[in-house]
């Protein structure tokens, strides 16, 4: 793993004004906690840009994506999640700026499903400054790596040049996929913050609880929210302060490098019954859901087919603990992939993505969905729900 860069120390007007923006919300996160967050502040060209146009008072769209930390499964009231403290530190800063907030958290997403919905739920919204958070619903293998990597692409060569900031965060037992995500933060100069490295260090020496940061074994509560959103502004006006004079414009951004792993998921797209239409269809009805319409059948034998295009190919379906079906997935006269919409967890459902064709040859493939009439013994019931078709790879 890389090294981390040494510890930078705050001025003192950055602490007065992020007391300002925090007072009132509980216990503040220590210097030290704060400056061991800080991973990297990376390549700071693109923050400074977005503060010299914020500072203009030009519009400013600051955007969060990630799961259901972001998303603020823990957080009550929602104004309490890290997204939105780190949004009132940009209308505080910049009094003379409009600023927009859009939260594209989907609670059980990774970045697979991220990269595919990235232009939906949040580039289309043109975003000046993004926070990206994987590090829990992410694992350390290669294929997560490849599809976060297609998200961060798909951010930085927007038109507007976005600045991302990538947020660590962890497991009860100080777990998370930093380690790989890290590299890719490395590669693009992104600013890194880790909640991890800078709360893990307090919980092993017994000076911070976990239950005092956290509702459950990943979620935090609104104390650990804060502290997710000082470290975050804590990094921010680190960078703020290296701002040009007054007059002045920042170097020109940096050209994007080239891919650490593949570009393969900067080209990804995410269809959903209200805008993809099945070239044939027997027995699927649709429903409203939170990726978009969703294709619903209960009825063995029900089918699906669709033309795609694209060199990977992916499905997501619903598993919840619920009377679920089981249905097949194939590409053309690729393997067939079962798809098990029973889950056996009690604390809900989640949107399961699965890979059923890669490396295809560019052009147009068939997808074909089957119902079947076999089920999980533990279910009693057919319930299927194909949520979204994702594509990657078409230029």
């Amino acid at each position: 793993m890389c090294k981390r860069q040494s510890a930078i120390i705050f001025s003192i007007l950055s602490l007065v004004f992020m007391s300002a923006i925090f007072v009132g919300c509980g216990k503040k996160a220590s210097s030290k906690v704060l400056d061991r967050s800080v991973v990297s502040t990376g390549d700071v060209r693109r923050l400074l840009h977005v503060f010299t146009r914020a500072e203009n008072g030009e519009d400013i769209v600051v955007g969060v994506i990630g799961g259901s930390i972001t998303e603020g499964a823990a957080a009550d009231p929602r104004s309490s999640r890290y997204g939105d403290l780190v949004a009132n530190w940009f209308k505080k800063r910049f009094k003379n700026a409009k600023v927009k907030y859009v939260n594209a958290g989907i609670g059980a997403t990774g970045s697979g499903i991220a990269a595919h919905r990235a232009y939906k739920d949040l580039l289309k919204y043109k975003p000046d400054f993004v926070v990206t958070e994987f590090a829990v619903n992410d694992g350390k293998g290669r294929s997560f790596a490849e599809t976060y990597e297609g998200l961060l692409r798909q951010i930085l060569k927007q038109g507007n040049n976005p600045a991302v900031v990538m947020l660590f965060m962890m497991y009860n037992n100080g777990d998370n996929s930093q380690e790989s995500q890290e590299r890719l933060g490395r590669r693009y100069g992104l600013p890194m913050v880790s909640y991890r490295d800078g709360v893990w260090p307090e919980i092993e020496a017994g000076t911070i609880e976990w239950s005092d940061v956290a509702a459950d074994q990943v979620h935090p509560n609104n104390t650990g929210h804060k502290y997710c959103a000082e470290m975050i502004v804590n990094l921010l006006e680190l960078v703020y302060d290296q701002m040009p004079g007054k007059g002045m414009r920042p170097a020109k951004v940096k050209p994007m490098p080239r891919p650490l792993h593949t570009d393969i998921f900067e080209f990804a797209k995410l269809h959903t019954a209200d805008t993809f239409v099945a070239t044939k269809n027997a027995g699927f009805t649709t429903a409203t859901e939170r990726l978009g319409n969703a294709w619903v059948s209960d009825k063995p034998g029900s089918s699906l087919e669709f033309e795609v295009e694209g060199t990977h190919i992916r499905v997501v379906f619903w598993k919840i603990k619920k009377d679920m079906g089981i249905a097949t997935a194939q590409v053309d006269n690729h393997s067939v992939v079962n798809m098990d919409g029973w889950f056996e967890q009690d604390w809900g459902g989640y949107d399961c993505e699965v890979v059923v064709a890669k490396d295809l040859k560019p052009g147009k493939h068939k997808l074909t969905i089957t119902l079947l009439d076999e089920k999980n013994a533990n279910s009693n019931g057919h319930q299927f729900q194909l949520r979204a078709i994702m594509t990657a790879g078409l230029k």
